[in-house]
């Protein structure tokens, strides 16, 4: 576009030139003329468009693209970086310790755990106090409560937002890969998402869809259907 602009003023102001031709030799021959104002519109056209090009190019090769290229700090703040999961099928889900849904979820999420975790299924769970409040708790409250209250063995990081300006990287990567129903924000506790061996993110779930309800998708991703 900013090309196409240029050119246009050029072109302006070739015609400008051209009706006030005073009778020099330059201006009479107008074909010269012409491949002067065609030629410093294509220089200019090329040196606008080169770095123009080389950004888009290089913003292409640096966006993500599999979950591997973050890294994320667990419930104890070590760094994890998540190319450690490579070549498994990882459920990635935010969870809260006073919601509604969290009885059932935590249940549900140690039984798919338990019989899949030794074909390659890994669940990531992420802390999230943004849904009303419902995970208030420091990250040693939280560890305490889900390992000994909720039995949970698959591994819980250090407390996010995924939503807002203060959305971590993962998951704003996550949402643009899969957005949701009215929008890519992420509408409650226990969103889930499944993440195939390849670390590309392959279906969104509502936070009202029960793990075991997904143990299908699950088991297409591991071949163990």
């Amino acid at each position: 576009m900013l090309c196409c602009h240029l050119e246009g003023k050029i072109l302006l102001l070739y015609m400008k030139l051209e009706k006030r031709k005073t009778g020099t030799n330059l201006l009479k021959n107008s074909n010269w003329v012409s491949l002067f104002f065609l030629l410093l519109a294509f220089l200019l056209c090329f040196y606008t468009y080169i770095p123009f090009s080389s950004k888009t190019i290089m913003a292409a090769q640096d966006a993500p693209k599999s979950i591997y290229d973050f890294s994320v700090k667990d419930i104890s703040g070590n760094d994890v970086s998540l190319s450690e999961y490579r070549g498994k099928v990882v459920l990635i889900v935010n969870v809260a310790s006073k919601c509604g849904l969290t009885q059932s979820n935590y249940k549900e999420l140690n039984v798919l755990y338990e019989k899949y975790k030794n074909e390659g299924l890994e669940i990531l769970a992420f802390p999230c106090n943004q849904f009303a409040g419902q995970e208030p708790g420091s990250n040693e409250e939280i560890q305490d409560v889900v390992c000994t209250l909720f039995k949970a063995e698959f591994p819980i990081f250090d407390k996010v937002e995924v939503n807002g300006k203060n959305t971590v990287d993962l998951y704003k990567f996550l949402k643009s890969e899969k957005g949701g129903y009215f929008g890519d924000a992420i509408k409650w506790n226990f969103t889930k998402f499944l993440v195939d061996k390849q670390g590309k993110v392959v279906e969104r779930y509502a936070p009202t869809t029960s793990p075991l309800k997904i143990e299908k998708d699950i088991q297409n991703l591991l071949g163990s259907s």
